[in-house]
């Protein structure tokens, strides 16, 4: 059985920039999207096909989801690129990192090490931390981009009072929260799944892990619906807060984060 790393492996360098295992199989995700997209955006016919059907009945679904949090339909189609695209990089990578052969297949590292060749993106924490940092990014400035920049530094930096400051730096420390809460939830469920995997391979190396292998199917797709859910979350918080100066914008967004 091969040592079980919380951390990602290193297997190459590009000139002085070391390239993980996670990430090599992060980029073969965005790879083999940006390949699948390409070629079904030639294929699209005013009559569609089956795939293209499929598709459509997806992203309708999905936009009716988001409509339901956005308030309008218009908001959902502006938004979609961002959210669904998160949802689709991440159940997508989730998913190749069970393939046969991810973890499996091993390699000597540079330092000598003999590890595996692919790993789950999101079992490197500073995978989730950097999609974490982007999305939170993203939705402050989709906020600034639909509220104002002075209306967004308002949410945080309100002087009309001192219970309005100290509220607007307890806003702004949770910004931060967020990043946090966002890529310890989605590293902490895949790398325990991956471990789970591992020691009922190496224990019962043949029919047993399969239950469990269908067991972490469908929690890929759930931490990356979660993920994507969030995402939708924040991006409504973040336009719905417009002028804070009466305070009810806080009280809307208390009203999401606890739905």
């Amino acid at each position: 059985m091969q040592p079980i790393s919380i951390r990602a492996e290193v297997i190459f360098r590009i000139g002085g920039f070391p390239v993980t295992n996670a990430t090599l199989l992060g980029f073969i995700t965005f790879v083999l999207l940006a390949s699948v997209a390409l070629a079904l955006r030639k294929r699209l016919a005013l009559v569609p096909g089956r795939i293209q059907n499929a598709a459509e009945i997806v992203a309708e679904g999905s936009l009716d989801l988001m409509q339901s949090v956005l308030g309008t339909r218009r908001q959902a189609e502006k938004y979609f690129p961002l959210i669904f695209t998160v949802f689709l990089f991440v159940v997508s990578a989730n998913w190749l990192g069970l393939l046969p052969g991810v973890s499996s297949v091993v390699i000597r590292a540079p330092d000598g090490a003999v590890v595996p060749l692919l790993r789950s993106p999101a079992s490197d924490l500073n995978f989730t931390f950097a999609l974490a940092l982007i999305v939170v990014t993203f939705a402050n400035a989709f906020g600034v981009a639909a509220t104002g920049l002075g209306a967004r530094l308002r949410f945080f930096f309100n002087l009309k009072g001192p219970i309005d400051f100290f509220v607007g730096i307890l806003e702004l420390i949770s910004e931060f929260a967020k990043i946090i809460s966002f890529a310890f939830r989605l590293f902490g469920n895949i790398f325990a799944g991956e471990v789970l995997l591992a020691i009922m391979a190496f224990l019962m190396p043949y029919l047993a892990p399969l239950p469990f292998m269908l067991l972490e199917v469908f929690v890929g797709f759930i931490q990356a619906f979660i993920f994507g859910m969030l995402t939708l979350v924040f991006v409504s918080m973040a336009i719905s807060h417009g002028d804070d100066s009466d305070g009810h914008g806080r009280e809307k967004v208390g009203q999401i984060s606890h739905a």
